[in-house]
């Protein structure tokens, strides 16, 4: 029986015991002793990488399960649902709640979605990478609220910030490096020397147990946002992190852990919504060195959903975007306080339930203020153009993103800009063609979803070595996703191949010559790349010549100049294999 079961028998049983007691005369002394030896069953409601998805994701990022998922109203009424089971419930986040949103949050800076977290109940989060993307004076702001000194609160009613807590146990404040002007505007004027961001941990006391709650994002987060937004900031191992606080958090009495991580890991054949097939990725490692008081690990970052038992630990991930809620079941002594057992189990997001009232009223709130730019038609296209990669790992939306790039590149910088590159991990949705006739409008709503992020179109002049190097640096991590490239660059490649040899020079073609390495060719890129972002570091070397306007308005000019536009279907650049 499991102790879910348990949990549910437990009020028969205790009153059949009470009656027995009261007959004999001792139900005042013995009644507590029973109902101290029992379990207490505590549940936690995970999900992570939310991203600002208030309305229901569409094409392949509505999907979760083979089913329709996702969108703020649904994710709400789930989780109303499951904490109906259990009254012993707290709702936790592994990161990445806004940033690289929809329009319907990310025009409002994100506020609209903590807004819906805190309407939807959530207790405690964790930070992630993308929780850095606007600096962490901004996330501050996120946390403490007050309107954007940007352009003040768009909706014109005050934002009050999270109800619920952010923790950063491995995010350090170095606030000897940090203008005292921009601690003072984040509410932070006080802090000195060496401290985390938020809280690194928090103890919640849940059906008279406590529950201690760490939260971290990965190491590597400064190798993948803007160096401006997080000047100041250093970030520390995970497990190291995480293990120096276990004795201090043991001392306050609290003996079962929780560790809400943005670092996570993927399935491989045979991936369920709910299953650990295969599983591998970054999280394993950091698992491997926890303490083993930290039995219980929510984590996230790959956007995958997962259910492992890895040793004694739960490792558990909800996909992304609020398709998928992790549903896990704690029994925990209340003698001692310690974990006893521990389940989960994925739940899909469907959309078949009511719309939860609150929820509907934050997006009502909205909607009148975006309505304008976001149905602005911007073009035509004549089929799905997906951000999914092929075998080879290129995307037909990548491939059209750095068309975009270059076409922009070329009318700012001049028409010798050679190629363009982007990373994988800046493309964050399809654009869905609605099949109903031969073409389908783009709105500049969904070009805004496919490219969320505003980082600005840069061009830098760079050797033909150093290009090669650039494409051979994509492979120095397991999980990161290939460059994407425009149409006059080419090249083919070999994973088996040992590191720095990976990228066949000779196949490398740029405008269909092939490259020679000691000439010059100037380049186009975002500005997250040119800054040696996501460890491509031979980028960085190089100072940038032109700015080019946003990757936004260059996808925004290039779908308006060229629709309707059909899904590129070129092989830009294969295995060699």
């Amino acid at each position: 029986m499991t102790h879910r079961a348990i949990a549910d028998r437990l009020p028969r049983v205790t009153a059949v015991l009470a009656a027995a007691l009261a007959v004999a005369g001792l139900a005042a002394v013995a009644l507590p002793q029973a109902r101290s030896s029992a379990p207490i069953a505590v549940q936690l409601l995970a999900f992570n990488d939310f991203h600002g998805n208030l309305d229901p994701p569409e094409g392949s990022n509505g999907r979760a399960g083979g089913v329709v998922a996702g969108g703020v109203e649904f994710l709400a009424t789930h989780l109303a649902e499951l904490k109906r089971r259990n009254p012993n419930t707290i709702v936790v986040s592994a990161g990445d709640n806004i940033s690289a949103s929809p329009l319907i949050s990310g025009l409002f800076h994100d506020e609209p979605a903590i807004e819906a977290m805190n309407a939807a109940g959530l207790d405690v989060s964790s930070v992630g990478n993308h929780e850095f993307d606007k600096g962490w004076a901004e996330l501050r702001r996120m946390q403490r609220g007050g309107c954007s000194p940007a352009d003040g609160c768009v909706d014109a009613t005050p934002f009050a910030g999270a109800r619920f807590q952010y923790l950063a146990a491995n995010v350090r404040v170095h606030a000897d490096q940090l203008d005292p002007a921009a601690l003072t505007a984040s509410g932070w004027p006080d802090a000195k020397g060496e401290t985390t961001l938020f809280p690194a941990y928090t103890i919640r006391t849940i059906g008279g147990v406590k529950i201690a709650f760490i939260g971290e994002t990965l190491k590597d987060t400064a190798g993948v946002v803007l160096p401006s937004g997080i000047r100041g900031l250093s970030f520390e191992d995970e497990a190291a992190a995480a293990n120096a606080l276990v004795p201090d958090i043991e001392r306050q009495g609290a003996h079962t852990i929780v560790l809400l991580i943005h670092q996570g890991g993927a399935q491989g054949a045979g991936e369920t919504v709910d299953g650990c097939s295969q599983f591998s990725g970054a999280i394993l490692d950091v698992v491997s060195r926890l303490s083993p008081e930290i039995r219980t690990v929510v984590s996230g970052h790959t956007h995958r959903a997962y259910n492992c038992t890895i040793g004694e630990r739960l490792v558990t991930s909800a996909a992304s975007f609020g398709r998928v809620v992790t549903d896990i079941d704690l029994a925990i002594d209340p003698a001692t306080g310690r974990l006893l057992s521990q389940e989960a189990r994925n739940v899909v997001v469907t959309r078949d339930v009511a719309k939860d009232p609150a929820e509907s009223a934050i997006l009502a709130r909205y909607r009148p203020y975006y309505a304008t730019a976001a149905h602005r038609v911007i073009g035509a296209i004549t089929e799905t153009i997906s951000r999914r990669a092929d075998a080879n790992g290129e995307s037909a939306l990548g491939d059209l993103i750095a068309d975009a790039q270059l076409e922009a590149a070329r009318r700012v910088a001049g028409p010798d800009v050679a190629a363009a590159i982007m990373n994988d991990g800046g493309i964050r949705a399809d654009l869905v063609a609605n099949g109903a006739g031969p073409t389908s409008a783009v709105t500049y709503e969904a070009l805004y979803t496919a490219q969320p992020f505003g980082n600005v179109v840069q061009v830098k002049t760079m050797t033909g070595d150093e290009i090669r190097r650039a494409l051979e640096q994509q492979f120095d991590g397991p999980d990161r996703g290939l460059l994407q490239i425009s149409a006059t660059l080419a090249y083919r490649y070999d994973r088996t191949r040992p590191a720095g040899q990976r990228v066949d020079p000779a196949s490398i073609r740029i405008g269909g010559e092939p490259i020679d390495p000691s000439r010059s060719y100037r380049l186009a890129m975002n500005e997250f790349l040119a800054g040696g972002g996501d460890g491509f570091s031979v980028l960085a070397t190089r100072p940038v010549e032109v700015s080019c306007g946003t990757d936004l308005d260059a996808l925004v000019a290039y779908i308006s100049a060229h629709s309707p536009i059909a899904a590129p279907h070129g092989e830009r650049f294969s295995t060699g294999r």
